[in-house]
């Protein structure tokens, strides 16, 4: 998947090191729902193990390249065949923010969300101080529903955005 600027591409093994480091990042644990550490050996293994086909596996794992170079991960996830619906996130490099690749990403993801893997709905779970986050999802057309309560980050507990998008 590709425009101009920004290409969603399956995980390389040369993606192992970024891969580590999103993944063993304390400062983004607050956002999804696992607070474990991965080796490079568990990483390298789901590497070489995903089969990049969203049915298999349940979730999809794609790169976001912009001009070339890694820019964040994008990932498809809690997918349910059934109900048609799976679960978004993006995790964009520090280094990129603020340029409008997680927009453009997030588009293209859609456009294949729509045609390829005929989803009914996509939902992400914001927490509810991450403003350009819900601003990202809210420009992309997905609704907020505020819930109370639904992070903790180890002392508090805090609220989140429930941001759902209809195909």
């Amino acid at each position: 998947m590709k425009d101009e600027q920004i290409t969603l591409r399956a995980l390389e093994p040369e993606d192992l090191e970024v891969l580590y480091e999103v993944e063993n990042d304390p400062r983004l644990w607050n956002v999804g729902l696992s607070n474990t550490l991965y080796s490079h050996f568990a990483l390298k293994e789901f590497i070489a193990n995903t089969t990049n086909d969203i049915y298999t596996d349940k979730q999809l794992r794609l790169v976001v390249e912009a001009d070339g170079q890694v820019a964040g991960i994008l990932d498809i996830m809690a997918f349910e065949p059934e109900h048609r619906r799976a679960e978004l996130g993006i995790v964009i490099l520090e280094k990129y923010r603020g340029r409008g690749i997680a927009a453009k990403a997030v588009r293209q993801l859609l456009d294949y969300c729509r045609s390829k893997v005929h989803l009914h709905q996509l939902y992400s779970w914001v927490p509810a101080d991450n403003e350009p986050s819900i601003k990202l999802f809210r420009n992309l057309g997905f609704t907020p529903t505020i819930v109370k309560d639904w992070l903790f980050d180890g002392e508090d507990f805090k609220d989140a955005v429930f941001m759902q998008l209809f195909l």
